[in-house]
């Protein structure tokens, strides 16, 4: 395996507009071994009218039915506090990344210099939005659900057309639901992008549990996305779709783990199982005492540990020929 898979600690807005929590899951994140910590930055009143309505998953984690203006007032920062999260990420050793939700949050992200620009699922068909984001990133991160084929390609076609090469673009699967089940996640859909626009490609999981992150990676996935949290009963709507810390550290483990496990992809025997080869395999041996000027054939010849002698696979070449020595059983031929 040539790269590193990008994983991404999603605090998202699980600080709950809290600053001081921020802090924490940043800490949290550098702990568990993330490559960076992801926010997300809004000013409200510029994404939604006060008519739109909560999304189900919304209601059913928050237990509250109101507008999503009115959620979405009580759990974002100030757009200034960003600034002060990007140095503390700095000062932390761990890339600061946030995803904005309107174009003052992407002037203001802009300015923090972050080394992605993370556009969510819900903007793939968001016209002005894509332009405005192609025409000042470098690399860009694009999740795509909710979307189709179609859909995906016309972003790609805008981000392109506005300077952003295809080898600064990953596209990442996702189901846009909290928690997803494991009947909508389509695991497939990610090598299908791949096929198709012939892309990095990548993962942002919103299952329960680690597994379906670490599969993506087995199946080529080079960024991972995975919300997290301090405590899963807090008030929000991501929280209960969220890892608590210990298991987005397993999760980063497992991913390395796997990271290694793939290796190179040349089939050849690993340095491990070197010692084993003439252990585990066989030789031909005498099966019975052969005398000299014996013909070997398959009634006194076997194949046996260890595989030091004679390869098997050369049988047919050994029978019917004459011993050159006498031999006692089990003597290597």
């Amino acid at each position: 395996m040539n790269f590193k898979v990008l994983i991404i600690a999603e605090a998202g807005v699980n600080h709950n507009g809290n600053f001081d929590l921020a802090l924490k899951l940043i800490d949290e994140a550098k702990e568990a071994g993330a490559d960076a910590v992801k926010f997300q930055t809004a000013v409200p009143e510029l994404v939604m009218t006060n008519s739109a309505d909560m999304a189900k998953y919304q209601v059913t984690n928050t237990g509250q039915k109101t507008s999503q203006l009115e959620m979405s007032k009580k759990i974002h920062l100030p757009l200034g506090d960003y600034k002060k999260l990007k140095k503390y990420c700095d000062n932390k050793k761990i890339m600061f990344l946030s995803t904005p939700f309107d174009h003052r949050s992407i002037e203001e992200l802009n300015k923090l210099n972050m080394e992605y620009f993370k556009i969510p699922s819900g903007e793939i068909t968001n016209l002005p939005y894509l332009t405005h984001v192609a025409k000042l990133a470098n690399k860009i991160i694009l999740s795509t659900g909710m979307s189709n084929m179609k859909e995906v390609d016309s972003a790609l076609k805008v981000l392109y057309k506005n300077g952003v090469k295809k080898d600064n673009i990953t596209l990442l699967h996702a189901t846009t639901d909290y928690p997803t089940n494991m009947s909508d996640v389509n695991l497939k859909a990610m090598i299908s992008m791949q096929n198709k626009f012939d892309i990095k490609v990548g993962y942002s999981d919103h299952t329960r549990g680690i597994e379906i992150p670490i599969a993506a990676v087995a199946l080529g996935a080079i960024c991972i996305e995975k919300h997290f949290t301090l405590d899963r009963r807090l008030e929000g709507p991501d929280h209960k779709a969220s890892l608590e810390p210990i298991e987005l550290q397993n999760m980063v483990k497992a991913i390395r783990n796997i990271e290694i496990a793939l290796g190179d992809g040349k089939k050849q025997p690993a340095k491990g199982e070197m010692q084993n080869i003439n252990i585990a395999r066989r030789s031909i041996v005498a099966k019975t005492r052969i005398k000299k000027g014996d013909i070997l054939n398959e009634n006194n010849l076997i194949v046996k540990r260890p595989g030091n002698g004679i390869n098997p696979m050369n049988w047919y070449k050994i029978i019917g020929s004459v011993a050159k020595k006498n031999y006692d059983e089990d003597d290597l031929i």
